[in-house]
């Protein structure tokens, strides 16, 4: 009798000691950190509609997971089974099974970022999403031509010239060029404050004519200081109905003709187009390219008490600002003609 009493608690204790073991191999397949791949970075795509199988297979063979029954435990221990979602995923270190499920469960799929700097217009922005690798640039440029987005503020809009606010965005992979435009256009209205709408109501302009103003004066400096002269320069000539002989919109009207060669001639500035300032006074018909805040922000609040009405290059990034035509034409002589003299 005490042999078999022996034997029984020999064998409890036998079978504790296992489970203890089992218990500990499982805890370890669960939260040790784990990764098996080469190099500093793994991605993995779980497309929509993945079954927790295939996830499963997927996480192990890239390495980010130790085996089947590290997977299932974690699916166990954090209750997310049913919440794994579709997406690419990015791995740069050792992760425990449970972390990786919670990665996966919260959807925290890995970003792509592009940037669009000010300046750019619709055709440039879809040349640099396809140069990015997001897309092909007759995609972008389909989604650009739908005015959709913002025709309720821009009635006239036929496309989304100027309101494709220039950021850098963080984009899933899957993102389509659509969704990246939607997102442009969203910025741009966080953008364009209720202040500032305001204030275009009172000046008597429409968000149109902000955003065409604003253009113009992204496109002439990329000094923040100058940008409110540069508004207050056109401003003055729009008041008393002077053309505003404005190279870009030149240069634009060119792109448009498909002639633009990089450098404008004289003969250029006879161009017959709505664009073309030299010919045509006012506001060209909508924005040449994508202003940025500090450029919206300047055709809405102009420099005060400034009655410049020309301004010049320097060839240094910055301008010579005149009140009459006898000082611009001086100006022109030291900036542009002596020193390309020279």
């Amino acid at each position: 009798m005490r042999k078999v009493v022996v034997a029984v608690v020999l064998a409890l204790v036998v079978a504790a000691a296992g489970a203890t073991f089992a218990g500990v191999a499982v805890w370890g397949r669960l939260h040790d950190p784990y990764a098996a791949y080469a190099g500093t970075e793994q991605f993995v795509v779980i497309e929509p509609g993945t079954g927790t199988s295939a996830i499963r297979r997927t996480l192990v063979d890239a390495g980010i997971i130790r085996d089947a029954l590290a997977f299932r435990a974690a699916l166990w221990w954090t209750g997310r089974a049913l919440e794994l979602q579709a997406g690419e995923y990015r791995f740069d270190r050792p992760l425990a099974a449970v972390d990786v499920v919670e990665r996966i469960a919260r959807g925290d799929v890995y970003r792509r970022r592009i940037t669009f700097p000010e300046g750019l217009t619709l055709q440039e922005m879809a040349q640099v999403f396809e140069s990015r690798g997001f897309g092909a640039a007759a995609d972008f440029a389909e989604a650009a031509a739908n005015p959709s987005l913002i025709q309720a503020l821009d009635p006239e809009a036929v496309d989304l010239e100027g309101y494709l606010f220039p950021e850098t965005y963080a984009l899933p992979r899957a993102t389509p060029a659509s969704g990246l435009v939607a997102m442009m256009v969203e910025r741009f209205l966080a953008t364009y404050v209720d202040e500032w709408r305001i204030a275009a109501e009172e000046q008597g302009l429409t968000m149109r004519q902000v955003v065409t103003l604003a253009s113009l004066v992204e496109e002439e400096t990329g000094v923040p200081e100058e940008r409110p002269i540069v508004a207050a320069v056109y401003r003055n000539r729009l008041r008393i109905g002077m053309r505003l002989q404005a190279d870009p919109t030149v240069v634009h009207a060119l792109r448009q003709a498909g002639s633009y060669t990089g450098n404008i001639r004289r003969v250029d500035l006879a161009l017959d187009s709505p664009y073309n300032t030299y010919l045509h006074a006012g506001l060209p018909p909508g924005p040449i390219a994508a202003p940025g805040a500090a450029s919206l922000e300047a055709a809405l609040m102009p420099a005060q008490k400034v009655d410049y009405l020309y301004f010049v290059s320097r060839n240094d990034g910055t301008h010579a600002f005149a009140r009459t035509l006898a000082e611009h034409n001086r100006n022109v002589r030291e900036f542009q003609v002596l020193y390309f003299r020279r």
